[in-house]
């Protein structure tokens, strides 16, 4: 299987970058997008790729978050949220159940400039978000995708000591991450590619995309028991259409 995830920064604004030629080219057997903004019935008139299930999960803020999942293998079952609702009026998580997995899509929330959401984040989202995976992966394992807004090591974005206590590299948003990597689960790109200037986000300000001044803050994460099972992890830099650009893993 093919599994991609894709900030696409508004699904209506990508539908005009090529958005769809994108999905009839990637062979992808799951598409995972975060930040789509817009609830399904607001996306009309669209042709769709066939053999595509669609699943969305809006936020209840007009505009805002929101995650949805393409699926070319119709899930057991799909499940909006994480069963609080305090964090699930926003949309970021939406979880496909397959026969051998559960696969988490996940839009984190931004801690935002002065770090106005750093507490709520750190001490009540992730926590919870985490409680959350453990108790899927007592039934199966586990894999999460999605943009989780952190670059988790220096190694992972391109000027570290000009962005330390930024929001997305702040000492608590990395010791969440942290949090997941202690708790069992694999960040497929680094298991596989150790070193640095492989990026996901880039700022649209002072050509920072064509300089490769990036972030990498878009991960898939995969329960141990799915290790052997994992081909490749990839970063395909060079999808335009969104400031962040797709991520992906294959899986035998």
């Amino acid at each position: 299987m093919r599994l991609i995830s894709w900030n696409v920064n508004g699904i209506r604004a990508i539908l005009g970058k090529g958005f769809l030629e994108f999905m009839a080219n990637a062979e992808a057997d799951v598409i995972c997008l975060q930040e789509i903004k817009a609830r399904e019935e607001q996306v009309t008139g669209v042709a769709w790729p066939e053999g595509y299930h669609q699943f969305w999960n809006p936020a209840q803020k007009p505009g805002y978050s929101g995650t949805a999942i393409f699926s070319k293998l119709k899930p057991i079952s799909v499940k909006p949220g994480i069963g609080v609702e305090e964090h699930d009026r926003e949309g970021r998580v939406l979880t496909a159940e397959f026969e051998s997995f559960f696969l988490v899509n996940v839009y984190v929330p931004n801690s935002q400039r002065e770090l106005t959401r750093l507490g709520y984040r750190t001490e009540h989202w992730e926590p919870a978000f985490l409680n959350f995976l453990k108790t899927l992966e007592k039934t199966k394992p586990v894999i999460v995708c999605g943009d989780m807004n952190v670059a988790h090591r220096e190694i992972d974005l391109a000027r570290p000591k000009d962005n330390t206590n930024n929001a997305g590299f702040t000492s608590q948003e990395r010791a969440c991450f942290q949090k997941i990597i202690d708790a069992g689960f694999i960040d497929t790109f680094r298991s596989l590619n150790p070193n640095g200037g492989h990026y996901t986000w880039w700022s649209y300000m002072n050509q920072a995309r064509p300089r490769n001044i990036g972030w990498r803050i878009d991960y898939f994460c995969i329960s141990p028991e799915l290790q052997s099972r994992l081909e490749n992890a990839f970063i395909w830099q060079d999808v335009m259409g969104s400031d962040h650009c797709p991520v992906g893993v294959d899986i035998r």
